[in-house]
């Protein structure tokens, strides 16, 4: 208990260091924050996200709407809170789906090694060589409701949620996987790990109890990589309108919106732009700052 405490206080200590990475988990915080929010400050304003007023189009800022309204007269405040739950929530439970199996590949993978092994990097490695965002593109144009998909749930807004994340989930996870592949390969010829196998525990138990907490920075770091990575996957597809559909708001579709409308009433384009610009921005920023709070090394060249 003791060395764990002692552990994180050397973590937080290292992190903090990091100036960057510091302000860029505060900015992250906030922005969580107030996605999370959204509904309390929609009851504030006493407005409503789809709220439709063709009087008050491209309304200026103001009290009641402290950004403007849109070409159909909608917050453009509340609508960017709203987005933000949409673009957060699918960039976090993507990466971390493509982690959960890039992890246990990596694992099963160096631990095993053999025939397993190779069998599992050959399918890494083809993976790898398949154009990512192309593939989405094609996978995100499926009908549904050809899968045998009723098309009330193929028309739901879970539905274009679940298809990102799940997309990105099954084809993102082969970073993870080599890190997690090369990092058990040296673990397992530790004193600790081979102490382990004497004492006659099973390979379920080394894996997850003496290997895994051993091999979690690299993962941890590439995890977080990976979150402003399908945030601006999701805002792709979306501007192509194969992503999150309307009404329900992303950051993403905010962007498609706003595209002929950039010569008069450029705000509603730089608005969700800058909000995805920073927060991918922060997300590798963090990123680094983990990466050298998990690594005493770097943190002594800085």
């Amino acid at each position: 208990m003791r060395a764990g405490r002692l552990k994180a206080g050397r973590f937080l200590r290292r992190f903090a260091r990091h100036r960057l990475a510091v302000a860029s988990a505060l900015l992250l915080l906030v922005l969580a924050v107030a996605a999370a929010a959204a509904p309390w400050v929609e009851h504030w304003l006493g407005v409503e996200a789809t709220g439709i007023s063709l009087l008050d189009r491209f309304g200026p800022p103001s009290a009641l709407h402290p950004l403007g309204t849109d070409e159909l007269g909608r917050d453009v405040l509340v609508r960017l809170l709203y987005g933000g739950r949409v673009s957060l929530f699918v960039g976090v439970a993507a990466a971390l789906a493509s982690a959960v199996i890039g992890t246990g590949i990596g694992l099963l993978a160096g631990y095993f090694g053999g025939r397993l092994d190779d069998l599992l990097m050959r399918v890494t490695d083809g993976l790898i060589a398949l154009p990512l965002l192309p593939l989405l593109i094609v996978l995100g144009a499926i009908d549904l409701t050809r899968l045998g998909i009723p098309p009330e749930v193929a028309g739901s807004e879970d539905a274009s949620l679940l298809r990102i994340v799940v997309l990105v989930a099954l084809f993102g996870w082969t970073t993870v996987a080599r890190l997690v592949r090369g990092a058990t390969l040296s673990a397992r010829r530790r004193d600790y790990v081979r102490a382990a196998v004497a004492m006659g525990a099973g390979s379920r138990r080394i894996m997850l109890a003496h290997i895994l907490p051993n091999v979690a920075a690299p993962a941890v770091v590439a995890t977080t990589l990976t979150v402003g990575n399908v945030i601006l996957l999701e805002s792709v597809l979306s501007f192509l309108g194969l992503g999150i559909q309307p009404p329900l708001p992303s950051w993403g579709n905010m962007l498609t919106n706003a595209q002929e409308l950039v010569g008069t009433a450029p705000l509603l384009a730089v608005w969700p732009g800058l909000l995805i610009f920073l927060t991918v921005i922060a997300v590798n920023l963090l990123g680094d700052g983990l990466q050298d709070a998990l690594d005493p090394r770097v943190v002594g060249k800085r």
